[in-house]
């Protein structure tokens, strides 16, 4: 495999890290190959996500939301020869539209794999697994049958990190006993937010019990800075005190966290590279789908808590008493 293309169609930062374990346990089995990505948005790898070096170059076709528009299906190969794009060893297309798979599929290969309608896009038959909510493992798992090789499972390592993040997290939270709040969503288009005076009255019973209140917010939000600060005058906003902002720098910051109590964000699966404990707080978004797989992660859904998508329906109380 001397070039692999993983397409993804999903355009947030928390889609692309669901991502880093499979890159990265590709990227350790195939060593010696060139990884390139297409997407139908800009690649974080090479942009927000550059940090953690996980180094995906970009293939561009010049086709804005590239496979949501059916007549990219009758563009792409033209494409290809204008931008004098090579065969592919090996596509892999990790999201499940069928519209996409097919847009994709035009991208020469010689080996082509899609979880898409059970698999049946593979160019290789086989008895695939689909029992698997980890977005990384369900492909990886699956890309295994396909291959016919064992690949091992590698989940991205702190180690990774440029050393200034890591020296700088410990420069802004330099002791101990700190809980870390995530509380802004990034896709306006779903109320995935849980009340910020629930957070607020959360903080407050973490800060009669010794803890550091930690915000993870950026520092355009003032308003709702200013809001929480007459309320917690003693909460931290490490972002707004670094020239270093970016998520690799979450990532380190988390990792000095004690525990983090986050709605489904970006910043969620920032967080969960630093393997700390974590309560999730879902409502209209899936929780099986969406909050990072590990031992020390509690889920709250509202739809499994109350039946209901609306995640205010989660009580301070609930979260509390996670800890």
């Amino acid at each position: 495999m001397k070039k692999i293309l993983i397409y993804n169609s999903g355009g947030g930062l928390g889609d692309a890290i669901q991502l880093f374990t499979l890159i990265i346990s590709l990227k350790n089995h195939f060593s010696k190959s060139d990884f390139y990505y297409i997407g139908a948005h800009e690649n974080h790898y090479q942009n927000k996500l550059k940090e953690f070096n996980l180094d995906l170059k970009t293939v561009d076709l010049d086709l804005k939301y590239f496979g949501f528009r059916w007549w990219h299906l009758f563009i792409v190969k033209k494409k290809i020869l204008e931008k004098k794009i090579n065969k592919f060893d090996l596509i892999i297309d990790v999201q499940s539209k069928l519209r996409n798979t097919l847009i994709v599929k035009q991208i020469p290969c010689t080996n082509f794999f899609s979880t898409t309608f059970k698999f049946i896009f593979c160019s290789k038959k086989n008895k695939y697994l689909n029992n698997e909510s980890d977005l990384s493992s369900n492909i990886l798992s699956n890309l295994k049958l396909f291959l016919n090789l064992e690949i091992k499972k590698i989940d991205y390592d702190l180690k990774l990190l440029p050393i200034k993040y890591i020296n700088e997290a410990k420069r802004l939270l330099p002791g101990k006993n700190y809980i870390g709040f995530s509380v802004t969503q990034g896709n306006k288009y779903r109320l995935k937010s849980w009340p910020i005076q629930n957070f607020i009255d959360l903080a407050g019973k973490h800060t009669l019990n010794g803890k550091n209140i930690v915000f993870f917010i950026e520092k355009s939000e003032i308003e709702l800075i200013n809001k929480i600060k007459k309320k917690l005058p003693n909460a931290i906003f490490p972002e707004n005190n670094s020239k270093l902002n970016c998520p690799a720098l979450i990532t380190a910051l988390s990792s000095r966290l004690e525990k983090a109590v986050t709605i489904d964000n970006g910043v969620m699966h920032m967080m969960a590279l630093a393997k700390i404990p974590m309560v999730t707080l879902f409502g209209p978004t899936s929780s099986k789908k969406f909050s990072p797989k590990m031992k020390n992660v509690k889920i709250l859904d509202s739809k499994n808590l109350y039946r209901t998508t609306n995640i205010s329906r989660i009580t301070v109380e609930d979260v509390f008493s996670c800890f």
